[in-house]
């Protein structure tokens, strides 16, 4: 159903006024005095990275696959092996190409999004057993991986299948959210388009809500697996 939003200017003009704005004016970044956000895990090699995210995949549930590009399409192969090859979704990503996997894929019979399908799409990821994706970034304080989602990279791929396997590029891991904000920001400075909907997604959904009793998989994925490619 469409509805209709009343009287939303003159609502908007009494906050503007309220705070002593100018109805569209833009908001100015504070410089803040002390900025220690940038100063966590600052200096640290990829390799050191690699650690840091290593130990917090270790509270999230996560498992961790090390390749380089040569090897990718054999670690991806183990990780389909591991997860149970039955049916796999993944998203519509030209990275898949870039990297070599095409064959990996086609052996597995995955099923690339494909916009023009509609909602059969979502349909097919609900049955999955695996979903694949690639992450734009990886924030290695908390193995948190950054999915610039869109009409191809589904946010189904990695919600909805039972397990969900992120090839993670080493040259997109960052110390934290710090830089993965930062980035965006850079981004949309420059005028480039960028996704609308971002999505960070740090191991398998859980809930300790009943008696902090951790449960797994409450409303997404069951388990959740990277596979960190050494690219650069």
């Amino acid at each position: 159903m469409k509805g209709t939003i009343e009287n939303r200017d003159a609502f908007l003009r009494h906050i503007a006024d309220r705070l002593h704005h100018t109805t569209g004016e833009r908001a100015v970044t504070p410089e803040w005095a002390h900025q220690p956000q940038w100063d966590v895990y600052k200096g640290y090699s990829k390799d050191q990275l690699i650690s840091v995210m290593k130990k917090a995949c270790e509270s999230i549930h996560t498992k961790i696959y090390e390749t380089d590009s040569a090897h990718l399409p054999e670690s991806l192969e183990k990780a389909i092996e591991d997860y149970g090859s039955s049916s796999v979704v993944a998203t519509h990503d030209d990275r898949f190409s870039q990297f070599g996997l095409e064959d990996v894929m086609k052996k597995n019979h995955v099923h690339i999004w494909d916009v023009s399908e509609g909602r059969r799409n979502i349909e097919i990821a609900a049955q999955a057993n695996i979903g694949l994706s690639i992450c734009d970034v990886m924030l290695a304080e908390s193995a948190t991986a950054g999915l610039f989602n869109d009409k191809d990279k589904a946010r189904s791929v990695s919600l909805l299948p039972i397990t969900s396997i992120v090839i993670v590029p080493g040259s997109l891991i960052v110390p934290r959210i710090t830089q993965a904000m930062q980035m965006v920001e850079e981004r949309v400075r420059d005028g480039e388009e960028i996704s609308t909907y971002i999505n960070f997604i740090s191991g398998p959904s859980n809930s300790a809500d009943i008696e902090m009793r951790l449960v797994v998989g409450v409303h997404g994925p069951v388990k959740v697996a990277y596979i960190v490619v050494e690219d650069l």
